[in-house]
């Protein structure tokens, strides 16, 4: 028995799914150990701070730091609008004034008698945090977040863009080697996860996210139709930020690939359920994969404890480099010696039996254990 060196890639119709929701900065946790939530529940809020806007009111009105304090009409912790005067001067018995006034909506945080500067700070902006999964909280992290956990079906993908989102699960397609073209794309698909086959077409991705469709799950993509859909090239650090309508959630790889016939048929057995996605990927260390997660509909009662799943033969793989990139297959023998391959390094294999019926040895390095 061995050990696989890289994480899991889970498609697997009964797991245990459990999220930290977590705020950026310390907030109020709105919700208990116990709650039973849904996905769009909020369960933690704050404000974040806004942007502090300087006001140089010593040499708009040109006197002096030290007489600012006396020309000011406001103190630390008043509220001002744009437009608001913030300090005032007159001179020839009162017939002639000079004013400062507040260029945004803030607060008054800080008077600087040395620099003659007044401090406005920008309103608060609230962050909410939601659930994100329809499940129960297990653990409330104090004035921080809290864990949400579910049971259902889980399906990784290899590489994602977009954000969370949710939706109703709809399959556009036949088979898991059709492509979604721009033509499946309707009205009636707003608001819905679709999964394709083998690859989406780069037209029919931008108007899936034209209609409002709220993910797209497919096989493969290709690269150019990628960066056309985004705008910019794809860098190297956590996808998951970017400004798209629609998520991309990619199975297989980079190129026109079929999805997996297990994860077609997990996915087309899901049908009408709805879907929490994400496209967030890491490759690097702390490995982060694109996922959708379907919640039982037994509900919380079919959680099940997940044990460490080893390498062994039979174990179910996915090849993660080349030449057989993507390929899925099944363990048929570890030999126990280290094997000196092609770029001279001496490594430990296994054999396994490829989906496409050929056989191969390749470096346990090389491959992913996808969990059942």
């Amino acid at each position: 028995m061995g050990t696989a060196y890289t994480p899991g890639l889970k498609v697997t119709s009964r797991a245990t799914i459990r999220k930290t929701r977590r705020l950026p900065l310390k907030g109020e946790v709105l919700v208990n150990t116990g709650d039973l939530v849904q996905p769009d529940t909020v369960v933690a809020r704050t404000d974040l701070p806004g942007i502090m806007q300087t006001i140089r009111v010593a040499e708009i009105l040109g006197v002096d730091a030290s007489e600012v304090e006396r020309v000011l009409r406001v103190r630390v912790g008043d509220k001002v609008q744009r437009g608001d005067i913030v300090a005032e001067t007159t001179s020839f018995f009162g017939l002639l004034k000079n004013d400062c006034k507040s260029p945004i909506d803030g607060t008054v945080e800080l008077i600087s008698p040395v620099s003659g500067h007044v401090g406005v700070r920008f309103k608060p902006t609230p962050v909410e945090v939601a659930a994100y999964l329809q499940g129960k909280v297990t653990d409330v992290i104090p004035q921080e977040g809290v864990v949400v956990e579910t049971a259902g079906a889980l399906i990784q993908g290899i590489f994602g863009v977009g954000g969370e989102r949710l939706g109703e699960l709809k399959v556009v397609v036949t088979g898991p080697d059709q492509i979604i073209e721009e033509a499946a794309i309707t009205e009636g698909l707003a608001g819905k996860v679709i999964v394709g086959g083998s690859n989406i077409s780069g037209e029919a991705l931008r108007k899936a996210a034209e209609v409002g469709v709220e993910g797209v799950v497919v096989g493969g993509i290709i690269d150019k139709d990628l960066i056309e859909y985004l705008g910019h090239d794809i860098g190297v650090a956590i996808t998951g930020q970017e400004k798209v309508r629609t998520t991309l959630i990619v199975t297989e790889g980079f190129g026109i690939i079929r999805m997996a016939h297990r994860t077609f048929d997990l996915l087309k057995s899901l049908e009408g359920r709805r879907a929490s996605i994400n496209g967030a990927t890491q490759i690097r260390a702390g490995v982060i994969r694109p996922e959708i997660v379907v919640p039982s509909e037994k509900g919380l009662d079919e959680i099940i404890r997940d044990d460490e799943q080893s390498l062994d033969v039979g174990t179910k793989i996915r090849v993660i480099r080349e030449p057989y990139f993507g390929v899925l297959g099944k363990v048929t023998a570890l030999p126990p010696e280290p094997v000196v391959i092609e770029s001279g390094a001496k490594v430990r294999i296994l054999e396994a039996e490829l989906e496409t019926g050929e056989r191969a040895s390749v470096p346990r390095a090389n491959v992913e254990i996808i969990q059942e």
